[in-house]
Order: structure tokens, then C-alpha cells, then sequence
């Protein structure tokens, strides 16, 4: 789990995903359609990624645990939640607040 929370404070945006996730692929086109560029973890890639996936699972809560979202070093859920910030509003004073973005 620290592992999951070090990589996630290291950058304004983190996504961990997999690299065969249509739902991770809509999570990062989102983004860069934003213009964020958000550290990506693909899961099925890292060294370490058995391991990340473990710690994502007790985190969310749920299979799979990706795409898993972090705004400001916060968990801030999965394309569910995060579409549903985006539809109210509300992800792109989250994502100034982080600093991705500044405009």
C-alpha cells in the first residue's frame, strides 16, 4: 500500500491502469483531452505490478481496481467517479487545485 500512496504523491495526476482496460483507455483520453498529462502506471507493464494490483484492490475495494485515480496525491475513484466529476463540473478545479492544469 505504500508503494501505491509514495507513486501517487509524485505527480499531480496518477492513473493506474492496465493496458487492455477500454474503461482505462477512456480515463486517459479524458485527461488528455483536458490537456493533463497524468503519470500512468500500466499494471500489466510494471515490475511490480502484481503487487500495485493488491494494494489498488484493498484500497477501491473492488476487481479490478483499475482505472484507479489519484488528484492531489487523493484517491479520487474510478471512470465512474471521475466521469461523473467531469459531467458536474468539478474535476477541472480539482485539477487546477493539483496543479495539472492552469488554465
Amino acid at each position: 500500500m505504500e508503494m501505491v500512496q509514495n507513486l501517487a504523491s509524485e505527480h499531480a495526476v496518477v492513473i493506474f491502469s492496465m493496458s487492455s482496460c477500454c474503461m482505462c483507455h477512456t480515463i486517459k483520453t479524458l485527461f488528455g483531452e483536458i490537456g493533463v498529462h497524468p503519470a500512468v502506471y500500466e499494471l500489466d507493464q510494471e515490475l511490480r505490478g502484481r503487487e500495485m494490483q493488491a494494494a489498488l484492490t484493498e484500497l477501491v475495494r473492488r476487481r479490478p481496481p483499475v482505472p484507479a485515480v489519484f488528484i492531489g496525491s487523493q484517491f479520487r475513484g474510478s471512470n465512474r467517479e471521475v466521469m461523473q466529476l467531469h459531467i458536474t463540473g468539478a474535476l477541472i478545479p480539482l485539477l487546477r487545485e493539483a496543479g495539472a492544469i492552469w488554465l
